[in-house]
């Protein structure tokens, strides 16, 4: 379980669960959030429900290939969301259709929603992965395997390279391409947060030089090396964690 400091009242958890990436939380009652979050690209889709104003809402939220940027002002009173590992969709509602974009539940209340024409209750913390396998078990939630195992670096037999770009394509939304250009950027953003000097994340991370590293920054994080480095107090970045998708070219 790890917290992190710039987000109040958030901690996260990673998975053993074929399915599911990591597990998050925003606790009610933490400190006033920032004005604004910066939410960067993320080639992972989740799950996530909240809570403002005494309503609850939920929503499936595809990948984001660009950075937006999210008012916050302390409106929300908590939230919970379940990270998908690359290759698990839901098998009537392909992800990507999800690209840059979400579903909200037609219907949802503080206990349950509703999810592909069925009540569910909204899981917790603790017993997400219990949640999720109910819907494998439903039929609803389903993986490819080899999508997994091929972002993590494995080469495939006995499957041509075109076939795996189109079950990586259908299974995530993105090609492979772009799952590890955003998780690099996704990881040299952790590393410039920590106070690593650019010209050493160009090296840990694969960038060919500073102006590459620079672009990708301005493309899937919105952030300078420099704003990463020192933030506006007022401002935050998206829940940020490595994946097993490779990252170097």
């Amino acid at each position: 379980m790890a917290q992190d400091p710039q987000i109040p009242g958030l901690e996260h958890r990673p998975s053993d669960s074929p399915y599911v990436e990591r597990v998050y939380r925003v606790e009610p009652g933490a400190a006033p959030a920032p004005a604004r979050m910066v939410s960067v690209a993320n080639s992972n889709w989740e799950l996530i429900a909240w809570t403002a104003g005494g309503v609850t809402s939920v929503s499936v939220r595809g990948p984001e290939t660009r950075p937006t940027v999210v008012p916050m002002g302390g409106g929300m009173d908590g939230a919970f969301g379940v990270v998908f590992r690359h290759g698990a969709h839901l098998r009537n509602l392909p992800v990507p259709a999800l690209v840059d974009s979400s579903v909200d539940s037609p219907h949802a209340t503080d206990r349950t929603f509703v999810l592909e024409g069925a009540e569910w209750e909204i899981p917790a913390y603790g017993n997400a992965e219990v949640f999720v396998d109910r819907l494998v078990r439903a039929g609803l939630l389903v993986r490819d395997p080899l999508v997994a195992d091929v972002l993590a670096g494995d080469t495939p037999l006995l499957v041509t390279p075109r076939s795996v770009q189109r079950r990586v394509a259908a299974a995530t939304g993105l090609t492979q391409g772009t799952i590890r250009q955003i998780e690099r950027a996704r990881q040299a953003a952790m590393l410039l947060q920590a106070g690593t000097a650019a010209a050493d994340v160009v090296h840990l991370v694969g960038y060919h030089d500073q102006p590459h590293l620079a672009r990708s920054m301005a493309r899937f994080v919105g952030r300078k090396a420099t704003e990463l480095q020192k933030p506006a107090p007022d401002e935050v970045l998206s829940l940020l964690y490595k994946t097993d998708a490779q990252v170097r070219p």
